[in-house]
């Protein structure tokens, strides 16, 4: 056999003949080629936000009267509940992730149980507001409540006194509420 050598029509009416198919319009054809060509474009340069750390070292935390209040509020909500050494610490300079952090202690499981249960009815109740996480409710041992500004953290004694989270922010600002 006979191998047979195709050449490519370089007309566009030949090729389709040969091919059965209809030949592109010459438009079609430049504008498929300049589209080829064509670069991307450059990519954007995005505005970079300036860093104000200089101006917040000078004037400190900016004041949250919003999260100060909700922690205060949770801090009443659980002395209702007879919590003891009820503490709430300003950590706005200290800590990233919160603005306040409440502490308390229970003397038992249930009681631990009943202070949470009483703080997410009762801020849901008024002020629409539900926590963002919560954790420990099953044991009781240590309640960790998490409203974003405000982190509530409600303990029996001896976890209270195991973890040492007073200790952990010595250099927080306190309130003791009573």
């Amino acid at each position: 056999m006979k191998s047979q050598k195709t050449k490519t029509a370089r007309a566009p009416r030949a090729r389709a003949a040969k091919t059965g198919t209809k030949p592109v319009p010459k438009s079609a054809r430049k504008s498929a080629k300049a589209a080829a060509q064509k670069k991307p474009p450059a990519a954007r340069k995005r505005a970079r936000p300036q860093r104000k750390t200089a101006a917040l070292a000078k004037t400190g935390p900016e004041e949250n009267p919003k999260a100060r209040a909700l922690a205060h509020k949770i801090a009443r909500v659980v002395l209702d509940k007879k919590a003891a050494d009820v503490v709430v610490l300003d950590v706005r300079g200290i800590a990233s992730y919160t603005d306040y952090v409440v502490i308390a202690s229970g003397e038992s499981d249930r009681q631990v149980t009943a202070m949470a249960e009483s703080t997410q009815e009762k801020l849901k109740a008024d002020d629409g507001i539900v926590p963002l996480g919560y954790e420990g409710t099953e044991s009781g041992q240590w309640v960790l409540l998490d409203y974003g500004d405000v982190v509530a953290h409600l303990f029996q004694a001896e976890a209270r006194a195991h973890y040492d989270l007073e200790g952990l922010w010595a250099d927080a600002p306190r309130e003791t509420v009573v």
